[in-house]
């Protein structure tokens, strides 16, 4: 019962942070294009405000629940006398994974702050680097969480 329930918070906390970035990337940055600079960062700043803490949650669920059910796997595995009972596409998306949750704090430390800082000051050229500086690394994250939900859902590695 207990790791049926962390495989979905495991998986909702994935649905959140790809998803948001799928949204945020194709759905609604190109839909500010109709916005001015000064309004476009600002709305942009604001969103990105709110998405990065559900991210922040979203990640951190994620990380915990993984471990723990790859935790509990290798545990009942010993206890059978298996060595390693895990598909190699686990291991592969705990990698995968911990890259992502590494850039996102890259993001969140150093690029989301440059934007912040551009929108107080109203410095739009700076506030559109930064954006553009996030929206790339973004979009790496969303790559590796793609390729991720693949390996994992389609069995290809081993």
């Amino acid at each position: 019962m207990l790791y049926a329930l962390l495989k979905t918070l495991h998986l909702l906390s994935v649905i959140v942070w790809v998803g948001g970035m799928v949204f945020v990337l194709f759905f609604l940055r190109p839909a500010l294009a109709v916005l001015e600079v000064p309004k476009r960062l600002a709305l942009m700043q604001a969103v990105l405000t709110r998405f990065f803490r559900a991210v922040m949650v979203a990640a951190g669920l994620s990380v915990l629940s993984g471990f723990w059910m790859m935790h509990r796997v290798a545990g009942q595995g010993a206890q059978i006398g298996v060595s390693s009972p895990m598909p190699v596409e686990w291991l592969v998306m705990a990698a995968l994974g911990t890259l992502m949750v590494l850039i996102f704090g890259y993001v969140r430390v150093r690029c989301y702050p440059r934007l912040v800082a551009a929108v107080v000051a109203q410095d739009w050229p700076a506030g559109a680097t930064a954006l553009a500086s996030i929206r790339r690394w973004v979009m790496l994250n969303l790559i590796l969480g793609v390729v991720t939900v693949a390996i994992t859902q389609a069995g290809v590695v081993g």
